[in-house]
C-alpha cells in the first residue's frame, strides 16, 4: 500500500511537472518574430530550452522531457519520463517503476480576449 501510494504521488507530481514546463514553454514569445511583423510565434529551441529549465527544478528521479509544438504551432506539448523507486516493495527489478507525464498549453494572446495563433 505504501508503495501504491507512493507511485499515484509521483505519477501525479509528473504530470504537474510537465503541464507546468509547457506552460512556462509557452510563454517563449519570439520577440524579433513579432517586431518583423510575422505575428505572434514561438520558436521550437526557445521552447525546449524553457522546459528543460522549468523541468530542472522539478527534481525528478531520472527524469528527462521532450517539447515540441502541435497544431501548426499553436499548443506545445511536453512529455516527461521519470522513475519510481519503491520503498518497500522488493519485487520490483532494479530500476524502479518508469513513469511518462505529459502536459500540454494552448498559445493565445489577445488584449480583450484570447485568441488562438
Amino acid at each position: 500500500m505504501v508503495d501504491a501510494g507512493g507511485r499515484l504521488r509521483a505519477v501525479e507530481r509528473t504530470d504537474a511537472c510537465a503541464q507546468e514546463a509547457a506552460r512556462a514553454a509557452g510563454q517563449q514569445l519570439d520577440e524579433a518574430g513579432v517586431l518583423e511583423g510575422e505575428g505572434f510565434k514561438v520558436r521550437q529551441e526557445y521552447v525546449q530550452r524553457a522546459a528543460d529549465a522549468y523541468l530542472g527544478t522539478c527534481r525528478l528521479v531520472g527524469g528527462s522531457g521532450h517539447a515540441e509544438l502541435a497544431d501548426g504551432g499553436t499548443r506545445v506539448v511536453v512529455t516527461v519520463n521519470a522513475t519510481y523507486e519503491p520503498a518497500l516493495l522488493d519485487l520490483v527489478p532494479s530500476g524502479g517503476w518508469g513513469i511518462t507525464g505529459r502536459g500540454s498549453a494552448l498559445l493565445v494572446h489577445g488584449v480583450k480576449e484570447a485568441e488562438n495563433g
